[in-house]
């Protein structure tokens, strides 16, 4: 039995650094510091060959690419003698980091249904497209350390104004759709989960942004080095879950069966489980599971093995996590998927056991969408133009066909549909837990384009009102 005199709940087997000892630890900060010249010159090297912009062209930029690449060849001995130090490091590594919340953070009060019946859960997800720069060139979005800074403020400035807010923070309007678009980030915050935050500074960077203001983040996520295949993986998953709310557990599962460009990436399953409050002196908990499936567009039968895979992990995950005495509020799926629900390409994902698994608000079945739903994937051709830089201006044009066939993408090769809505790609996918006492209903389904001008898709929020039976 525990009471409000146990809140906030220890985090658990959760630790600060990922290695079991600091001296392995100041090892791979040390690997990583050999790392970094050849990391830095090559993703400078890389900027150069990306299509856009064309700015770079002529002699300077030849000769700039040139003493980068010179550079790069002065790096490779140090980087070499890095690498062989950070390879056998990644057998003691865990998955992920864990920041715990500064001293004298205070979390939101737990639940007591008791006293409170009902209480509303806000969700965010977000692909920043936060890659290293050479490579966030070729999605014609530059500058990914100064994107990174003006995301920071801008999801900063969303999650405070999250934590004024009152406790049912988006009331459902009767008679009205559950589907809105909004210019500004959905308020009533309490889990962020983004994509793509591969570069490790930027992490960081957000990391410090948000612990402060939110509560304890999980990042640099990824199992690294030579892994089951063999392959070699470089880059982690990108994925970054912040909560409001006490984390007990964590673990990170990855995906075997990457190809392509996605062969580098950790990409995988992030779960956690978070305590919410109380129900007659025992824990109220709640699952968070984050992803970033498989990118290439042809690759289908790749993404519905790793939706397979996912679905397992999930009930493995919370059958190992669950204690007797707990009551489940929800098991919430947040992330990039990477194919849409209306597209021919994507049949095989729009048929998979996962849409019987957990429900989509803003899906009425395969190739069947609700009228209210918008896809999140933008055109990246047209990312920089005045109206899709402005998150007021591009919120406009999305209410319009015309601004939506404009500034949304589409699957390629794909027919313009009437009406036209685009790709979504970015899920928030729900379920109850059947012995659970608690019922959930869907308060609101949030298309963001606070984010305009700064990365490709836009952020979905999603807000789920949990009650007690009366």
């Amino acid at each position: 039995m525990q009471s409000i005199a146990d809140w906030p709940p220890a985090a658990g087997a959760l630790q600060p650094s990922p290695f079991p000892h600091a001296v392995l630890h100041g090892l791979h900060s040390l690997a990583r510091l050999m790392l970094f010249p050849a990391y830095w010159t090559l993703d400078h090297l890389l900027g150069y060959w990306a299509p856009p912009p064309a700015t770079r062209s002529g002699g300077c930029g030849r000769a700039r690419a040139g003493a980068a690449l010179l550079l790069l060849l002065l790096c490779l001995p140090w980087a070499l003698l890095g690498l062989l130090l950070w390879l056998p490091l990644q057998v003691w590594r865990r998955p992920f980091c864990y920041q715990p919340p500064p001293p004298g953070w205070v979390p939101p009060g737990p639940w007591n249904p008791s006293m409170e019946p009902t209480r509303s859960f806000g969700f965010l997800s977000a692909n920043l497209c936060l890659l290293p720069d050479g490579l966030a060139r070729f999605s014609n979005l530059p500058h990914s350390q100064r994107r990174a800074q003006t995301l920071g403020t801008v999801l900063l400035a969303g999650l405070r104004a999250s934590l004024y807010g009152a406790t049912d923070r988006r009331p459902q309007q009767a008679g009205g759709p559950l589907g809105v678009l909004e210019a500004s980030v959905p308020g009533g915050l309490d889990f962020v989960c983004l994509q793509e935050v591969f570069d490790l500074r930027i992490g960081n960077h957000l990391v410090r942004r948000l612990a402060p203001n939110l509560g304890p983040v999980l990042y640099d996520v990824g199992m690294l080095g030579l892994q089951p295949g063999p392959h070699l993986k470089l880059l982690g998953s990108g994925l970054l879950l912040a909560s409001r709310f006490p984390l007990l557990r964590a673990t990170f599962r990855s995906f075997p069966n990457g190809r392509r460009e996605d062969a580098l990436a950790s990409k995988g399953l992030l779960s956690a489980q978070v305590q919410l409050g109380f129900l007659n002196g025992r824990p109220i908990v709640g699952f968070l599971h984050c992803t970033h499936l498989h990118a290439p567009s042809e690759d289908g039968p790749v993404r519905c093995e790793q939706l397979s895979l996912l679905l397992d992990w999930v009930e493995q995950f919370e059958a190992d996590s669950r204690q007797g005495d707990e009551t489940v509020a929800f098991s919430v799926l947040l992330g990039d998927l990477n194919f849409d629900n209306c597209s021919l390409e994507d049949t095989l994902e729009q048929k998979h056991e996962l849409f019987s698994r957990f429900q989509d608000p803003c899906r009425l079945g395969p190739r069947q969408e609700q009228p209210w739903a918008l896809g999140t994937l933008l055109s990246y051709p047209v990312l920089h133009h005045t109206e899709a830089s402005s998150p007021e201006m591009l919120c406009r044009a999305l209410q319009g066909e015309q601004g939506r066939r404009l500034y949304l993408a589409g699957a390629p090769g794909s027919p313009l549909a009437e009406p036209w809505r685009g790709r979504r790609l970015d899920y928030i996918l729900y379920r109850g837990i059947p012995e659970s006492p608690l019922s959930l209903e869907v308060n609101q389904v949030t298309f963001s384009t606070a984010l305009a001008g700064l990365t490709d898709h836009l952020a979905v929020g999603l807000h789920l009102r949990v009650a007690a039976p009366s």
